[in-house]
């Protein structure tokens, strides 16, 4: 085959980054797809087994929760075994994850069970784990670029899989619903798993800076801590609104699935934009800079949502307006991760990064199904996202890109 994936490769043996790209790309737009659409199942298994939202809402959360906890290890065994190894974990531990919440009816088994196989799924199968190889087969000029990418790939997934999602819980029932995507998601990502093999690090030449020392050089960094506060913000902010849309909508008397299902499917549309154009500005602009705007345009935006007349157009253009400024974070964190501390252990400290999104993901969609559960609104929970996205902009503000200089290091 002398076209195509299979030799697109560099003189080093590595994958060239158009391979990287593709075969990641088809990795996120699964991962991040079938994890977008979770919210559809809310009503359909609350109803089937007598559970409150507050018990879905709280397997959505433990899933979250896993998958940060898992991230930074995940990351580090991408780094250090191959992105290919770890991918294919990943996807074997979503299947398992979709398979054990179509057939577990005890809720403390279901929530536990789902949250360790999924979180674990999503933590090998997405943006952290796949930020590693990106970093290292894209130039530096080319780098915030090609992040911006595979985060347009993550919300084309989202774009793609809601509608499916939907229609799949429609014409077969949610339960073979889940079996369905179960089935899509190995036979997918195995496959492309194998487009994403480069030779050990361990073979470069010169001593190496180890996952310990790396850990520690970054949680002892200010900016890097910053970051993570930020990120714990995006967590909160997204997966409250991807979670508990379709059933805010239906409270509010917008009762037909399709207008939940297009806005989800209008978020993942206007994010490919916003994700790609977001990279491209971050090779130019200061990354810290453009974070600081989405973190305060979030905040505006979900404020004019909740003060304007509530229509099936009015939630059109907030999931437009949300869309552009969805995943947007992702290129321009990883640039900056990327930036200060080099690609060699890229994969983990982004794991690392985004075990503090997850912390605010778990936060966001239980607290959602909590305060709802409590109050019987979600208007307590509305008020925390606009006041965290203003704290988000004001601690990415002081953040310093430059790249560390560094001593001799010691081998790993």
């Amino acid at each position: 085959m002398s076209t195509g994936l299979n030799n697109s490769v560099n003189n080093l043996g590595a994958p060239s980054l158009k391979t990287v790209l593709i075969a990641s790309g088809v990795i996120l737009t699964l991962a991040m797809g079938v994890r977008h659409g979770l919210g559809f199942w809310m009503q359909p298994i609350s109803q089937a087994h007598g559970w409150t939202r507050e018990t879905y809402s709280l397997a959505l959360a433990m899933q979250n929760l896993m998958w940060g906890l898992f991230g930074p290890f995940a990351g580090m065994a991408a780094d250090r075994y191959g992105t290919m190894r770890v991918v294919i974990l990943g996807a074997i531990s979503y299947m398992l994850g979709l398979v054990w919440m179509a057939v577990v009816t005890q809720p403390t088994m279901f929530i536990i069970g789902s949250g360790i196989f999924i979180g674990l799924g999503l933590s090998c199968t997405a943006f952290g784990a796949i930020s590693g190889i990106i970093g290292r087969s894209a130039p530096v000029e080319r780098r915030s670029w090609a992040f911006g990418i595979s985060a347009a790939a993550g919300s084309f997934g989202q774009f793609m899989m809601m509608p499916v999602e939907q229609q799949l819980i429609s014409t077969l029932g949610w339960q073979n619903a889940f079996y369905v995507l179960a089935a899509l998601l190995v036979l997918a990502m195995i496959p492309m798993s194998f487009y994403l093999r480069e030779p050990a690090v361990a073979a470069h030449a010169g001593p190496q800076q180890s996952s310990f020392d790396a850990a520690l050089e970054a949680l002892k960094n200010r900016s890097f801590l910053l970051l993570m506060a930020g990120y714990f913000v995006c967590g909160f902010q997204v997966v409250f609104i991807a979670a508990h849309l379709p059933a805010y909508l239906k409270d509010q008397g917008i009762a037909g699935p399709n207008v939940a299902v297009v806005a989800l499917a209008l978020i993942g549309l206007f994010n490919i934009f916003g994700s790609y154009y977001a990279g491209k500005l971050g090779g130019t602009m200061p990354k810290r800079h453009l974070l600081v705007g989405i973190y305060l345009t979030r905040a505006v935006v979900i404020a004019l949502f909740l003060l304007a007349p509530l229509s099936v157009m009015s939630v059109y253009v907030f999931a437009a307006a949300m869309g552009l400024i969805w995943l947007s974070t992702v290129p321009l964190t990883n640039g900056i991760i990327a930036g200060i501390f080099g690609v060699r252990h890229m994969s983990m400290l982004a794991g690392m990064v985004f075990l503090s999104h997850q912390l605010g993901s778990f936060l966001g969609v239980w607290l959602g199904g909590y305060l709802y559960a409590k109050q019987g609104n979600y208007d307590m929970v509305w008020g925390i996202t606009i006041a965290l996205g203003i704290f988000a902009a004001l601690v990415n503000f002081p953040i310093d890109e430059r790249g560390l200089v560094r001593g001799a290091l010691k081998p790993a």
